[in-house]
């Protein structure tokens, strides 16, 4: 990754992948017209992306309606936003843990984006979660008050200055988003339905099934798109997720995620291995063009860690 380039980084998020975008940029062909997130969470891909002149235009979407509401108002009303978060972060003394739950409490009844910044905040891991009923229910960190205002909104400002003059905001069906891109496009999918948490509670906003997302990848494929997809992985010898199947033939490749927070918490000291896989389409365009970032490798499926 270049040298002196900042990364602005607007909330924590479980399953960001900001930690390892240099090894998922070089695979953006220099070439793209639109990188399209379907799964945007914190959009870590095309934060990092924008910031090194990768594409020249993205979009966001998540099945979330209130995430992507924040992210409108990231892109179109920051000053307002992180004026909002200020005054709740000053407001949560000295009982926080309460506080939090207040808040939590306002936002399941009104679900205004400074509110789910807050929560986002201050909550365990960056790990959002969901009721059956679709309440906010996840718990506060304890230990932290969240980030400052200040360097809260000196990140907002930043990616909103990158990104909203360039960026369009969806909230639909991944299959939906998808179905916009073009040959020059690429698209970054990271759903969060499997992958490297240890937690056994994945209600998150939505669910969707291993073969939905084969099938709609098969379809991808049949449509010549590019697109990148991490999903599996595994910690130490555990394996998270099952591996996507080999008559998609996509090229796959291992990531060093680095060390577990999750497993550290539990007393080991384990790696975090994640699998990235490029479609046939887009490893042609590696081939054909030079990548937008650095040289990309593109490993045998099942080989490289990267």
């Amino acid at each position: 990754m270049s040298t002196g380039v900042r990364i602005p980084h607007p909330f924590p998020y479980q399953g960001s992948k900001r930690g390892i975008a240099r090894h998922i940029l070089p695979h953006i062909p220099s070439d793209t017209t639109s990188l399209i997130e379907p799964f945007c969470g914190s959009a870590a891909i095309s934060i990092a992306a924008a910031a090194h002149g990768l594409a020249r235009r993205f979009l966001l979407n998540d099945i979330n309606p209130s995430l992507m509401t924040l992210w409108s108002w990231i892109m179109d009303r920051p000053t307002a936003l992180t004026d909002g978060y200020e005054r709740l972060w000053h407001d949560q003394t000295p009982d926080r843990k309460g506080y939090f739950f207040q808040v939590r409490d306002q936002f399941n009844a009104t679900h205004e984006p400074h509110h789910l910044l807050y929560l986002l905040a201050r909550i365990v891991k960056g790990s959002v979660r969901y009721s059956s009923e679709g309440r906010f229910n996840q718990s506060p960190d304890n230990r932290r008050s969240g980030m400052h205002p200040q360097t809260m909104r000196q990140q907002i400002m930043a990616v909103s200055e990158l990104l909203s003059a360039r960026t369009v905001l969806a909230s639909s069906d991944f299959r939906d988003v998808s179905a916009l891109a073009t040959s020059a496009d690429v698209v970054y999918m990271d759903p969060p339905y499997q992958g490297t948490s240890f937690t056994k509670d994945h209600r998150y906003y939505s669910s969707l099934s291993f073969g939905e997302f084969v099938e709609a990848l098969s379809c991808m494929n049949d449509q010549g798109l590019s697109f990148m997809v991490s999903y599996d992985g595994k910690t130490g010898d555990k394996r998270h997720g099952r591996s996507l199947p080999e008559h998609l033939q996509l090229s796959h490749m291992y990531i060093q995620s680095g060390r577990s927070s999750q497993a550290t918490l539990l007393g080991a000291n384990h790696a975090t291995i994640e699998s990235l896989y490029l479609s046939p389409a887009l490893v042609r365009r590696l081939h054909e063009s030079p990548p937008g970032f650095t040289q990309a490798l593109v490993y045998p499926r099942g080989h490289g860690a990267v």
